[in-house]
């Protein structure tokens, strides 16, 4: 599929120039014809509205500023498009062979930044491509082009949708807490909060690298390319369970004190559910002696399914310490 210059591509190609990822566009509105836009924050709307209908558009990262290495790039042999920017902001580009590099090489030596193109489609590594569409935004133009993976990620991206269930493989775990998932060649994430309904520390005490796993689609970013996924939205939400147990006098380990009160686990696992006894549910004899993992009895007063949140109560119950 080759991708429209639509609302979604100028939200990208936005989103890229603002992450200093893209600089230039390229538009070839004949075969073997091209002009060069430099591309800001500020200017996008208005090089859109000079570009030629149905013309091809390629998105590519800065020039180079060391000049002498973007000439070293030049091959042996072949066409090539160089392109250099001068003192004053102008662009220029020129299509040549082995036997012009070293005229070409003169001209650009005092440029402000410069690069090599290569012509050869297996071998041009744009950012993104598009095609302009008709006024009546109809794709009417086909190209012969070869994608880019951003371009093959859009045409992925376009078969899916939010709610839609779908089976990948973790990929990566990363330092930072998400875990990245493979699916159909696409890489999606999961955050820690969507990993599991009960606390957890790490995502490694839910997945692990190699893992196939199922999940379901919470989004589907055409501008940043991303899709967030949750594993706990295709298992049964225990919460609903948890809030029948409200009076019932169970006792559990002190797992945090906080200045407001403390925090006692009320299942008898590593990941079982918390609760929280405010400092005015504690006994008065106990509130200034007791330490992480003292077992204290409690009563479970409130559970607040929204706000994942469970209130407990000593006062009403006894402690026991080890």
């Amino acid at each position: 599929m080759q991708r429209p210059a639509d609302a979604d591509f100028w939200a990208r190609l936005s989103w890229a120039v603002s992450a200093h990822r893209a600089t230039f566009l390229e538009e070839t509105y004949a075969a073997n014809a091209s002009r060069w836009h430099r591309l800001t924050r500020d200017n996008i709307e208005a090089v859109r509205s000079r570009l030629t209908p149905r013309a091809r558009l390629a998105v590519w990262p800065d020039l180079l500023t060391d000049v002498d290495a973007a000439l070293a790039s030049l091959p042996g042999e072949g066409l090539v498009e160089v392109l250099w920017e001068d003192e004053d902001g102008r662009i220029t580009s020129a299509v040549v062979d082995e036997t012009q590099f070293e005229a070409v090489a003169s001209r650009v030596a005092g440029a402000r930044a410069a690069g090599v193109v290569s012509l050869a489609t297996d071998e041009r590594h744009p950012l993104f491509t598009a095609v302009l569409p008709d006024s009546d935004g109809v794709l009417r133009a086909r190209w012969q082009t070869e994608p880019t993976p951003s371009d093959r990620d859009w045409a992925f991206l376009k078969t899916l949708r939010r709610g839609q269930v779908v089976t990948g493989t973790v990929t990566t775990i990363a330092d930072f807490g998400v875990t990245f998932v493979d699916i159909g060649g696409f890489t999606a994430m999961i955050n820690i909060p969507e990993l599991s309904w009960r606390p957890i520390n790490h995502p490694s005490d839910v997945v692990g690298v190699g893992q196939e796993i199922t999940a379901e689609i919470l989004d589907v970013d055409m501008v940043g390319e991303r899709v967030p996924l949750s594993l706990r939205a295709v298992q049964e939400d225990p919460w609903p369970q948890v809030a029948q147990r409200i009076g019932q006098v169970v006792t559990g380990p002190v797992t945090k004190i906080v200045p407001f009160g403390v925090f006692v686990r009320i299942e008898d696992r590593e990941d079982g559910f918390q609760g929280l006894v405010h400092t005015n549910e504690l006994d008065a004899s106990s509130e200034t002696d007791i330490e992480v993992g003292d077992a204290l009895t409690v009563k479970i007063i409130e559970v607040d399914v929204p706000r994942r949140r469970i209130a407990l109560s000593q006062t009403q119950a006894r402690t026991i310490r080890p």
